[in-house]
């Protein structure tokens, strides 16, 4: 075992702010407001499994089905770019009538372990330990469990106009992901 604390601080930082879980919580709000309580241990659990086996056996199941990697972040940023226009325009695409399965599409994928995170620990793995990504994914995902138990905490500390305020900047901070991810891999 290769413990590097440096290393663990390092990916720790580069997967937090790919995951971003603070500037999803307008996105984490409304799903909670359309479907009512989220569950998170489940979609933490959930987002930190898709991360761990993706990391293992990503690119081989991907090139198992003759899909590439830039492919999947290109649909990735489809799905990125619909949930950034349903809060930038108050526009409902998706509509799913089930909290339990909202905890996995698409909070815990891909909003949490995106294509974008996802891509990332495939990249990870070719510079860092195994172990030291593992624990830095760990560390993240108690950040993640600790933003989803308290979104109606902080939905009361910011009130419904700081909300409204992060729900569109945060939806033209997602639709610009969106972009970047789709003229990154799209070779434009």
């Amino acid at each position: 075992m290769n413990f590097n604390l440096k290393e663990i601080a390092t990916i720790t930082m580069i997967l937090f702010a790919v995951i971003d879980v603070v500037g999803s919580l307008p996105v984490l709000l409304d799903l909670q407001n359309k479907l009512g309580k989220l569950e998170p241990v489940k979609i933490t659990l959930v987002s930190g499994l898709i991360m761990i086996v993706f990391m293992f056996i990503g690119q081989s199941i991907l090139s198992l089905i003759g899909i590439d990697v830039s492919s999947f972040a290109i649909a990735g940023s489809f799905i990125i770019f619909i949930l950034a226009m349903e809060m930038i325009l108050g526009i409902r695409f998706y509509k799913d009538d089930s909290a339990a399965t909202a905890s996995v599409v698409p909070i815990a994928f891909p909003l949490i372990a995106g294509t974008g995170t996802l891509t990332t620990l495939l990249s990870l793995r070719a510079e860092y330990q195994i172990e030291n990504i593992i624990i830095a994914i760990v560390i993240n995902l108690f950040f993640v469990y600790v933003v989803l138990r308290n979104t109606y905490r902080l939905e009361k500390i910011l009130g419904p106009g700081g909300i409204n305020v992060l729900r569109k900047v945060f939806g033209i901070i997602l639709l610009a992901i969106a972009v970047k991810l789709f003229r990154t891999h799209a070779g434009l």
